[in-house]
C-alpha cells in the first residue's frame, strides 16, 4: 500500500502520517483522485491537510454505507451469529495526523466490524498484506497472529515448562502433554487424542486411506511427513542435526528426544509428585508406581512386572540365558545392571562414596550396609534368639549356628564349616601357612 494520498504529475512532499491503513482503498471502493486538471488547479489553491481530511471523510462515508448494506442481507452462518450476539461494545478507529495533532473519531458498532470481518471470508476478499512476505488475511487479528512469525514474539508461555507459543491454541494443544488430555475420540475404535489433527490422520487407518506407498519397502502411510522421514531412512539422509554434539537423525521425533539429553528438559509431569520425565514413556512407567499397576506377566512362574524390560530379562533366571558378557573376563550375566556391577571389580570404580567418613563402595547396598556401622542400626532380627545384625548375610550366617549347617567344605579333607572366614583358616593347615 503507498503512503502517498495525492497522485498524479504533482505529488505533494509533506510529512504527514496515516495511520489506518486501510484508506488506501485496498477494493477500489474508494478512490481520491488528485490531478492538474480536477484538484490542483494551482499551488496555491493545494492544502494537503484538507486533503487528508476528505480521504477519511470518503473512507468512513464507505464504512457505513458498507455497515447499512450488510444490515439488509441474510445471515446463515451460525458461527457469525454467535459471536455478534457476544459482542455489541462499540471501538473507534483513528486517524493521528502528525501536523495539526488532530484526531478523528469514528465510531462503528463491534457487532457490523465482526460481520465485516467475517463476510470477507465468504468474498475471499482479504484487504490486510503482510509487509514482509505479501501474505494477505481478511482480518487485522488474523495479520497480526501470522506477522509473530517474523518477530519471533511468543506471548502465550506454560506454567509448567516455560515454553510459549505465539498462539493460545498452540498453547492449549501443549498444556495436554503435562495433563494427558486426551478429548478427540475415535468413534470406530475409542482411540483418543490430544490433537484434532492426530484423529484425522487415525481415521485413515480404519478405511484404508493410506495414500503415501514407499517404493524400497511397499509399507503405506496416511501421513505425508511421517511418508517423508521414513523415505529418509532408507536413503540414509538425516536432515535433522544436533546443534549440541554432531549427532544427526532421520526423524524428527528422535531428535527432540535426542536434545533432552543435553538441555536436561523434562516437560512430562507427574501430577501426583515432583518427578519429571524427557519422554512420555517415562511418565507412563512411573505412574504405575502410584497405581500399583503391572500389566507384564511370567509365564514360568506367574510373577508380575510394571515394565516390559524387567519382565524380559526375569525370564532369563528361566531359561538360564546369559547374554551380558564382562568384557574383561569370561564371566556373563543375564542381567545388565549386574554386568555392570562386576565390571567395577576390575576398574576399582567405587562411586558410592560415604557421608559420615571417606570410605567408598561398588555397590550401593554396600554403602546401605556400611551406613548401619555409623547409626547402629540392626534390622536383621534372629527368629531363635534375640540377636540382631546389621546385614541379611550376617544373619544368614547366624542362623547356622541353630541349624547346624556346614555348607563350606575343606576339599582337603572331609571337614565342614558354617562360615567361609572358618574354611580359610582351616585351609592353612594343609599348606603349612603360619601366617602368626
Amino acid at each position: 500500500m503507498s503512503k502517498s494520498v495525492v497522485k498524479g504529475n504533482r505529488t505533494a512532499n509533506f510529512d504527514q502520517d496515516i495511520s489506518l491503513h486501510n484508506i488506501a482503498n485496498r477494493n477500489k471502493d474508494v478512490e481520491v483522485k488528485h490531478n492538474n486538471e480536477s484538484n490542483l488547479k494551482s499551488d496555491e489553491s493545494y492544502d494537503p491537510q484538507e486533503v487528508l481530511w476528505k480521504s477519511a471523510n470518503a473512507f468512513f462515508e464507505l464504512k457505513i454505507k458498507e455497515k447499512n448494506e450488510v444490515k439488509a442481507e441474510s445471515i446463515n452462518c451460525e458461527s457469525v451469529e454467535t459471536k455478534l450476539k457476544k459482542e455489541n461494545e462499540i471501538y473507534e478507529e483513528s486517524i493521528p495526523l502528525r501536523g495539526e495533532s488532530d484526531l478523528v473519531k469514528h465510531e462503528l458498532s463491534r457487532q457490523n466490524s465482526t460481520l465485516i470481518n467475517h463476510q470477507r471470508v465468504h468474498r475471499g476478499d482479504k484487504p490486510y498484506r503482510c509487509w514482509q512476505c505479501d501474505k494477505d488475511f481478511s482480518g487485522k487479528h488474523s495479520l497480526e497472529i501470522h506477522q509473530r512469525i517474523h518477530t519471533g514474539e511468543k506471548p502465550y508461555i506454560c506454567s509448567q515448562c516455560d515454553k510459549a507459543f505465539s498462539h493460545t491454541s498452540n498453547l492449549t494443544e501443549h498444556l495436554r502433554a503435562h495433563t494427558g488430555e486426551k478429548p478427540y475420540q475415535c468413534s470406530q475404535c475409542n482411540k483418543a487424542f490430544s490433537q484434532n489433527r492426530s484423529l484425522i490422520n487415525h481415521l485413515r487407518t480404519h478405511n484404508g486411506g493410506k495414500p503415501y506407498r514407499c517404493s524400497k519397502c511397499d509399507q503405506a502411510f496416511s501421513s505425508k511427513h511421517v511418508f517423508i522421514e521414513h523415505k529418509s531412512a532408507h536413503t540414509g539422509e538425516k536432515s535433522h542435526q544436533c546443534s549440541h554434539c554432531s549427532k544427526a537423525f532421520s526423524y524428527k521425533s528422535d531428535f527432540i528426544r535426542h536434545t533432552r539429553m543435553h538441555t536436561g528438559e523434562k516437560p512430562y509431569k507427574c501430577s501426583q509428585c515432583d518427578k519429571a520425565f524427557k519422554h512420555t514413556t517415562g511418565l507412563i512407567v512411573h505412574k504405575r508406581a502410584h497405581t500399583g499397576d503391572k500389566p507384564f506377566l511370567c509365564s514360568y512362574c506367574g510373577k508380575t512386572f510394571s515394565q516390559k524390560h524387567a519382565l524380559i530379562e526375569h525370564k532369563l533366571v528361566h531359561t538360564g540365558e546369559k547374554p551380558y558378557q564382562c568384557s574383561q573376563c569370561v564371566k556373563a550375566f543375564s542381567n545388565k545392571s549386574d554386568v555392570k556391577k562386576h565390571q567395577r571389580t576390575h576398574t576399582g570404580e567405587k562411586p558410592y562414596l560415604c557421608s559420615q567418613c571417606d570410605k567408598a563402595f561398588a555397590q550401593t547396598t554396600s554403602l546401605k550396609n556400611h551406613l548401619r556401622t555409623h547409626t547402629g542400626e540392626k534390622p536383621y532380627q534372629c527368629s531363635q534368639c534375640d540377636k540382631a545384625f546389621s546385614t541379611n548375610n550376617c544373619l544368614l550366617n547366624h542362623l547356622r549356628t541353630h541349624s547346624g549347617e556346614k555348607p563350606y567344605q575343606c576339599s582337603k579333607c572331609d571337614k565342614a564349616f558354617s562360615h567361609t572366614g572358618s574354611l580359610y583358616n582351616h585351609l592353612k593347615i594343609h599348606t603349612e601357612e603360619k601366617p602368626y
